[in-house]
């Protein structure tokens, strides 16, 4: 599963650096086509990959649930890499309309992937290592940025120009949807040579439902719930700022601070290898928080947020200060921002598990349609914005904004988010303590006739 989302969130980003490269080449190798695309073409190009994935979350999340997530997982990655391939010749030769069209085509089957990861782990990962295994599966995403930032700079200054990061990519995401596919697993009941104790310490400690009948969504239900409301909320705003800086901030190095290709790509890693190595600890502190009693499951989510999106709110208020003379501030303090976002990963991003681990899968699937709509606005809404890409004064008001953002997302989820598992999250359960009632209640009624007819 890490790999799959590493190779996801590759494929996500393959455009930031490339498209730098793809318009302007001599930063590059001139030696490739270059493309005259102004900057409200290349924020629509950045922006069309999230047009396909706001459509198919809740969509995927009812194919996960029917068909199964580990098919789904792996047809998703299939179909991204595919294409991938085709975007080089599909840009030169029919223009960046059709580089939009493959984008739109990726996102729609990268739609299903939280979805089909939060139902996988619903039914792996158990409540005392879910921070920890959910962390390690979801910081892939954010070493396949460190990746694919890293390797696109080079790739593209490369003898192979900027072609050959989408066909390295594309290669690799094909080859981890195979691998997924054959080696993985929908459930523990479903993996032939899992040990039995283990099978059983798994599903014990989840509050899952064994049973061969499909459960149907109480989607009426999840709508009404106001913790679910919470966790969109602070989702939608975790999004709105981690999809700004990951596809503005290579423009903003180049434009402000005037550096090439391969710095670019190293700047803009530079942050998330950060935060995926400090992913490591955090998971572990936090589940052993919980394991230990010394937190509760909601007060460790409700830390992890506010750490992970209160940090970044003040850390980008004083990216917004640092002039074009101090990159390495501005590093720096990019490094602060999304290594302390990492936290998340602990906090609102493994709440759907908490609230309902028999539909974490559908629950994500209606967050997430919502929270990445914020994926579509924020580089167009920067777009908006920053009318001179040199202005510092300019990109002040976009850390800003997504500094509001983050603090009022948080908020909502400390007032009103829980960890509580929902009534909602057990049909079944409560279809038989109904039949149970009415039996009990016939019973009682045919006892009391009896008597009657004895007396």
């Amino acid at each position: 599963m890490a790999l799959g989302f590493f190779c996801c969130y590759a494929i996500r980003v393959t455009t930031s650096v490339t498209l730098e490269a793809m318009t302007n080449a001599s930063t590059a190798n001139p030696a490739f086509p270059q493309f005259s695309w102004d900057e409200k073409i290349k924020d629509v190009i950045q922006s069309s990959f999230f047009w396909g994935y706001v459509c198919t979350q809740i969509i995927g999340s009812i194919v996960a649930q029917r068909w199964g997530a580990h098919k789904l997982f792996s047809l998703a990655q299939f179909a991204c890499g595919f294409v991938t391939l085709l975007i080089p010749v599909l840009a030169e030769n029919a223009g960046w309309e059709a580089f939009c069209v493959t984008r739109v085509i990726a996102g729609i089957f990268q739609g299903t992937v939280l979805p089909c990861l939060h139902a996988l782990l619903s039914k792996w990962a158990p409540m005392e290592e879910r921070g920890r295994i959910s962390t390690f599966v979801y910081a892939g995403g954010w070493i396949g940025n460190v990746t694919c930032l890293l390797s696109t700079g080079l790739l593209a200054a490369s003898p192979w120009g900027w072609p050959s990061c989408f066909y390295v990519w594309g290669s690799i995401t094909i080859l981890s949807s195979l691998l997924f596919f054959f080696i993985g697993y929908e459930s523990p009941a479903e993996h032939p040579n899992i040990p039995q104790d283990e099978k059983q310490y798994i599903e014990s400690s989840l509050g899952m439902i064994e049973t061969e009948e499909k459960l149907s969504t109480p989607w009426i239900k999840i709508l009404s719930s106001r913790p679910m409301w919470a966790l969109m909320v602070t989702q939608s705003a975790h999004t709105w700022g981690f999809w700004m800086l990951l596809t503005k901030i290579p423009s903003y190095f180049q434009a402000v601070f005037k550096v090439n290709i391969k710095e670019n790509g190293l700047m803009s890693a530079l942050p998330y290898f950060t935060a995926w190595l400090f992913s490591f600890p955090i998971s572990f502190i936090s589940d052993l928080l919980i394991k230990r009693n010394i937190l509760t499951v909601q007060a460790s989510r409700k830390i992890c947020n506010t750490f992970g999106e209160w940090v970044p709110a003040i850390a980008l208020i004083g990216l917004g200060y640092v002039d074009k003379e101090h990159s390495e501030i501005a590093v720096a303090i990019l490094v602060i921002a999304v290594t302390s976002n990492v936290a998340i990963y602990c906090g609102h991003n493994v709440n759907h598990m908490d609230l309902s681990p028999n539909f974490a899968g559908p629950l994500m699937g209606i967050i997430n349609t919502v929270a990445n709509i914020c994926s579509i606005l924020a580089p167009l809404i920067v777009g908006v914005i920053v009318h001179d890409k040199t202005d510092v004064e300019e990109w002040r008001n976009v850390f800003f904004l997504t500094s509001l953002i983050y603090f009022v997302g948080n908020l909502i989820f400390i007032m009103f988010g829980t960890s509580k598992i929902q009534a909602w999250n057990d049909p079944v359960k409560k279809d038989k303590d109904i039949a149970m009632n009415s039996t009990n209640e016939s019973s009682v009624e045919n006892g009391n006739v009896q008597k009657t007819k004895e007396y």
